[in-house]
């Protein structure tokens, strides 16, 4: 492959991964809502690129569950029902258990990583700064996933957390919610110093559930069949 060729692939992708960021940061903003109907040509004009970037990137987020595509009508935003949302959540319990359980001892610095990010929380809830709320706690929950070494769990883990985003946003409107989340974290990072990680485990199951009940009244029921 010619240096051109090679440097228009390399455009290419730098402009499916902006194009990729860029919506879900509209989603994480609630520029973009559940249910909601999006316009190729409009996102296309709206990012500054081709159409063909922006139809790549919707295609990455149908795979990853975070839209929803259906013929002749075009792309959603993923509308979940309380039942999904449930399934979703089942899915992280066990999984993050498996990780949290394989967790070595962590180090000073990584645990002053989590309390340095925790610490970012605070000050962003105090805004409150939702989206970035949203990016750093995302950061402080894969911060301690990763330390597990369980890669390929980890990333399942990233897929179902993409795909319930949109909806823990609206749990992060709430002001007892942002200091309930820097409270709970703080309790898991002491968890961790003592290397404690049943203990761990029990913290992360109150903090997801915390969060999925607050969602649920907000969910439309499951579809009958």
């Amino acid at each position: 492959m010619s240096d051109s060729a090679s440097d228009g692939s390399a455009r290419a992708r730098s402009s499916v991964h902006r194009a990729v960021d860029e919506i879900r940061r509209m989603l994480r903003d609630q520029e973009m809502l559940p249910g909601q109907a999006l316009r190729q040509e409009a996102l296309a004009e709206r990012l500054g690129v081709s159409r063909v970037p922006v139809r790549e990137a919707l295609q990455a987020l149908e795979a990853e569950g975070v839209l929803r595509h259906e013929r002749n009508v075009g792309y959603t935003v993923t509308r979940l029902s309380a039942e999904e949302l449930r399934q979703a959540y089942l899915m992280r319990a066990a999984l993050e258990a498996v990780v949290l359980r394989e967790l070595p001892r962590l180090g000073a610095e990584q645990l002053a990583r989590l309390s340095e990010i925790n610490d970012r929380i605070a000050e962003a809830g105090a805004g409150p700064d939702v989206p970035r709320i949203m990016e750093l706690n995302h950061e402080f929950h894969f911060a301690v996933f990763r330390c597990s070494g369980l890669d390929l769990v980890v990333d399942e883990i990233e897929r179902v957390w993409k795909r319930t985003e949109a909806y823990r946003t609206v749990y992060v409107y709430d002001e007892a919610a942002r200091r309930r989340i820097v409270r709970e974290h703080r309790q898991l990072i002491t968890a961790l110093r003592r290397g404690n990680n049943e203990r761990a485990i029990e913290l992360m199951d109150a903090h997801r559930e915390a969060t999925r009940t607050h969602l649920g009244p907000a969910l439309s029921p499951a579809p009958r069949s």
